[in-house]
């Protein structure tokens, strides 16, 4: 990739790197900005403010004059133990492209080999072990996910002379370095520089050993891979940040140890906050609360959904986390917001700008018509839906294909999509008014299926039964 040319700073970074327990509240203190390399001299929004960085590691440091100095390489890693990403990642990618904005250079690494370990961190049992194969489906899954999503920042959240200053992106597997490496080899050139003691006393481990269950040999050395990996990184592409959640505080201060032990170099670790759900809980897919950024595990209509429930008490923090909106505008949100609460302005527009992010400008004009054709029940939202949305949409809704003979009735309709029980019941359910075909109610079943009505313009019939049984139909013929 094209060396990105020298960072034009503005403000110096202050003393706010110096005490990594108190990130937050030297907020109060001093405004801390970094100028990025766009001919626009936009600055990368005061982000201790934003809260996107809790902690540093280590205490005190010359971090602010390395970032000073030009444009560095930073790395967050992320095993692939599913398919894609979610909501509790998102907020360290984001975390990755404010560094981007500013001219660094970014290195996503996935843990291929070390998705086979399991980390121990904010865990309570140990992980179940993956196949290689499942491995490395779900690395491209996770690849695929983080480059759209930089993709859809360059291009809905950058102009043109932004974008072309953005930092490169490279994104790396750590089984392209672990998969030729002998253990003997491996124990006596890493593992002599870990100390017992030390890796005992981590939190992830304490936490383990005094459960019932206890904890592996293969989680127990997972720091020690986590810490060579940033050795790698350091070695190989100059890499001397690392960006994380709070959780992997233990294994990010092993990487430092092992690198300062080995080289004498200081390495330095950036912590961002755990995005919890309103009763405190880690967001992810072993609290089972995920919301997937992979379209094909979670809607763009589900995810823009996730974020328009959010209750007011999260909602000016997750503008400051998961938005580039400057923070002067998300005062002015806010303050529209607390006049009508009930209109939900500020979750609509978080609502928007996260899945833009996420799934594009196309994916935020499908959760919007999915909307409307839910919530509004719009008839030209429905007809401008296709295939893929509706079944998105009503995920539970049998899906047919039918050819639309002439003559055909609301009640042959019915019966195609097995949508009401054969005979005199079926009939009645029509009559009582229990069938809405696009939202409209019918209850004449000898009425012949009207183009524009039953039957939309993109050649599908949404069929309701009751309150929210739901069946989708497609009629093949309609040009004919």
């Amino acid at each position: 990739a094209k060396m990105a040319a020298p960072v034009v700073w503005g403000s110096p970074l202050l003393t706010l790197f110096k005490r990594p327990r108190s990130f937050l509240s030297a907020a109060g203190k001093a405004a801390v900005r970094v100028r990025s390399r766009c001919k626009s001299g936009r600055t990368v929004l005061q982000l201790h403010r934003r809260g996107i960085f809790k902690d540093i590691f280590p205490e005190g440091g010359d971090l602010p004059q390395l970032l000073e100095s030009g444009p560095q390489t930073l790395y967050c890693g992320f095993d692939p133990t599913a398919d894609s990403l979610h909501v509790g990642n998102l907020l360290a990618v984001i975390g990755l492209l404010h560094f981007q904005r500013a001219g660094h250079r970014i290195l996503v690494l996935l843990g291929g080999a070390t998705a086979r370990l399991g980390d121990p961190s904010g865990r309570i049992s140990e992980r179940e072990a993956v196949s290689a194969d499942t491995v490395q489906k779900n690395a491209r899954g996770i690849q695929e996910g983080i480059l759209s999503v930089f993709h859809n920042h360059r291009f809905c959240f950058c102009s043109d002379a932004e974008a072309a200053n953005l930092g490169p992106l490279s994104i790396l597997d750590n089984w392209s370095w672990y998969k030729e490496k002998e253990i003997v080899s491996f124990l006596d050139t890493v593992g002599r520089h870990f100390r017992m003691s030390t890796m005992l006393s981590r939190h992830s481990v304490q936490s383990r050993l005094k459960s019932p269950e206890g904890m592996s040999l293969t989680e127990f050395t997972y720091q020690m891979f986590q810490a060579y990996d940033f050795y790698y990184l350091n070695q190989h592409h100059n890499c001397r940040i690392q960006l994380g959640g709070t959780d992997q505080l233990g294994n990010m201060m092993s990487g430092y140890e092992f690198i300062h032990k080995v080289t004498g170099q200081d390495v330095y670790s950036i912590m961002v906050p755990l995005v919890t759900s309103s009763s405190g809980d880690k967001l992810g897919k072993t609290a089972g609360n995920a919301i997937w950024l992979n379209r094909n595990k979670t809607s763009p209509f589900e995810f823009y959904q996730y974020f328009v429930r959010q209750p007011d008490s999260n909602i000016e923090r997750y503008l400051k986390l998961f938005t580039f909106i400057p923070l002067p505008e998300i005062e002015s949100i806010m303050d529209i917001h607390r006049k009508d609460p009930g209109k939900r302005h500020a979750q609509k527009r978080l609502a928007a700008e996260v899945t833009k992010l996420v799934h594009g400008k196309e994916g935020l004009a499908t959760a919007k018509r999915c909307t409307s054709a839910l919530y509004h029940s719009s008839m030209d939202a429905l007809e401008t839906m296709s295939d893929e949305e509706l079944q998105e949409l009503f995920k539970e809704a049998p899906f047919s294909e039918n050819l639309l003979e002439p003559g055909t009735t609301v009640l042959d309709l019915c019966r195609k999509a097995s949508a009401i029980p054969d005979g005199p019941r079926g009939y009645q359910m029509i009559t009582d008014g229990g069938i809405w075909i696009n939202h409209i109610r019918v209850t004449k079943p000898e009425q012949v299926l009207i183009l524009g009505q039953h039957i939309l313009t993109n050649g599908l019939s949404l069929l309701r039964v009751g309150k929210k049984n739901y069946h989708i139909v497609k009629w093949l013929n309609l040009a004919e």
